[in-house]
């Protein structure tokens, strides 16, 4: 599988970060030495995609132990805990941030020396990191194989390198099975209202050279009523017990328009995405972000003055509209 652009490089204890909300017309690289920067681009979304946002937080956790100046062990661990939840305060939503600060967590916790406290902090979140890439290379193997030749794949908002700081999840599948001959194309949709679809979905698929089309997200329904796509391939920000996933809005619409068209219907995720302790999508908490998103593109004010607005950044699409979920632990059918 051909290896896009990282968004995420760890070196000489600085996190290099590219700035996807700058993405496609520039790529600026930010320099982050600190925790609170690292939570800051999350929140504003210089990162984001689930996997991706769980590596970038176990990297300011990293920062955090770098830059500890705590005189004793049991003041390096309250420090950690409190780097911790600050960074679990950024996005509410995806699942892989508060695993990737579990794990970081622990390791704090067994730390007894100061002089390696931080260096196994460190190496954690490059473990998290590099773990990371290799399920996506095993997930994108595994989802590859019910991709059926000649195929054109819908795909929504963005689930590639950019989203997951390896090798994409739904896109990742996309472009193994498209390495293996099996894909002719791609439909990607816009997603409003911060368009990663059209930002960033497509950026990627023009860098693997995948042949794909635009469409914005109310074309979906016309798309697969004309017989124009062969499956749909989405992510994930987090799956419950039962299945019930959440991913960026709109794709609970997706998922009936593509069972009313008679479309299989898969999503693509790591195991650090499924949370066993909810047990339906019910209990999953749904970000709202600001209005400011909706009204306006960009800097550019589009609505009306004054006008009431929606902006919940997930919906949840109930298992019973999901053909199969797709890890790097195998496939699971509803």
């Amino acid at each position: 599988m051909s290896e896009l652009m990282q968004p995420l490089v760890w070196h000489n204890t600085k996190l290099r970060m590219l700035d996807q909300t700058q993405l496609p017309h520039r790529e600026v690289w930010l320099e982050l030495a600190g925790y609170r920067d690292v939570a800051g681009a999350i929140r504003d979304m210089r990162v984001r995609g689930a996997p991706a946002i769980g590596v970038a937080a176990a990297y300011g956790m990293a920062l955090g132990a770098v830059a500890s100046r705590a005189g004793s062990i049991a003041d390096f661990k309250r420090e950690m805990a409190d780097i911790s939840k600050t960074l679990a305060g950024t996005r509410p939503t995806a699942r892989n941030l508060f695993a990737a600060l579990e794990r970081m967590q622990a390791v704090a916790e067994r730390a007894d020396n100061m002089a390696v406290a931080a260096r196994s902090l460190v190496d954690e979140a490059i473990a998290i990191h590099e773990e990371q890439k290799a399920a996506d290379y095993r997930l994108a193997d595994i989802g590859a194989s019910l991709i059926k030749p000649d195929s054109t794949i819908l795909t929504h908002c963005n689930t590639g390198p950019l989203a997951t700081a390896g090798g994409g999840t739904a896109l990742g599948v996309i472009i193994r099975a498209y390495e293996q001959g099996k894909v002719k194309g791609v439909i990607a949709t816009e997603t409003r209202p911060l368009f990663q679809g059209a930002r960033l979905t497509a950026w990627e698929l023009k860098q693997a050279g995948i042949p794909f089309k635009l469409i914005t997200d109310s074309m979906a329904g016309y798309v697969m009523s004309k017989g124009l796509i062969s499956a749909v391939i989405v992510g994930a920000d987090r799956i419950a017990a039962n299945g019930d996933t959440a991913n960026k809005i709109g794709t609970y619409t997706l998922s009936v328009l593509a069972q009313e068209s008679g479309l299989p219907f898969y999503v693509a995720a790591p195991v650090s995405t499924i949370d066993d302790s909810i047990a339906t999508g019910n209990e999953i908490v749904i970000e709202e972000r600001s209005l400011d998103e909706v009204t306006c593109i960009g800097e550019a004010r589009v609505a009306v003055d004054g006008v009431e607005a929606m902006n919940p950044a997930f919906d949840i699409t109930p298992a019973k509209y999901i053909t199969a979920i797709i890890t790097e632990q195998g496939i699971k059918t509803s």
